[in-house]
């Protein structure tokens, strides 16, 4: 099938956001969907097979923190629990400036992400294989990046354990989350703190005119995080902060 009907859409979701939708970068976004897609078959990245309902809710939905000035100012992202890529791969496209980790627990993804980028030829990106809580206590890793963002992976206070130990001081991590996402944080807020980070504001996504009720939350990386978090991997969804 070509994509042309759902690039016009990618298109102008990606100018309203101030992203200047080049044939390059739409060609690169047509083809990601084509390799994610024929990959869906042999092994399940997503369970979004629609086209149209693909580019709403992978790469629209995805680049949502993109016109932010949180994410504008940063020049290392690190992206949590990535999955088929998302939100990272779709950033890093429209965001040749930065550099991208892409982490994932399962490796069979993150060879397929490879895959992905070769084929692309998106260069400002590197995938890793990794748990969350074992990549956080390695010195290359550890308070070392602007910017985190992670994407339906788990409840806020989880997944701050999960990020926060990533962030420098001054950094921001981007939780993607849903309508519930005030309640999230009434939950998470203790855990928050704990981590060394603050809750700063709540932003709608902007892209209501899709059908996106999609949330983000920033949250500002104020003090280092205790040596002692993360926890060893399976605690910090087992026993929550």
């Amino acid at each position: 099938m070509n994509n042309i009907k759902q690039m016009d859409v990618l298109a102008e979701a990606l100018n309203s956001l101030g992203v200047t939708a080049s044939t390059d970068i739409l060609v690169k976004f047509s083809t990601y969907m084509d390799l994610v897609l024929d990959w869906n078959e042999k092994v399940n990245l997503t369970a979004i097979k629609d086209r149209d309902e693909f580019v709403v809710k992978h790469f629209i939905d995805s680049l949502c923190c993109v016109s932010d000035q949180r994410f504008k100012d940063a020049g290392s992202v690190v992206d949590i629990g990535t999955g088929a890529g998302f939100p990272g791969l779709p950033l890093a496209i429209v965001s040749p400036d930065k550099h991208f980790i892409l982490a994932d627990s399962l490796n069979k993804r993150i060879r397929i992400i490879d895959d992905i980028l070769q084929s692309l030829n998106v260069t400002n990106v590197t995938a890793v294989h990794g748990r969350a809580e074992e990549m956080a206590r390695k010195k290359e890793y550890r308070e070392a990046f602007d910017f985190c963002v992670s994407r339906a992976v788990s409840r806020l206070s989880v997944l701050s354990e999960y990020c926060l130990p990533f962030i420098r001081k001054e950094g921001y991590l981007a939780a993607y989350k849903g309508p519930e996402a005030e309640a999230e944080l009434a939950d998470a807020r203790s855990a928050i703190f704990l981590l060394g980070g603050k809750a700063e504001s709540i932003e709608d996504s902007g892209m209501e005119k899709y059908g996106l009720i999609h949330r983000i939350l920033y949250i500002k990386k104020v003090k280092n995080t205790p040596k002692t978090y993360p926890r060893k991997p399976g605690t910090p969804e087992k026993q929550p902060l």
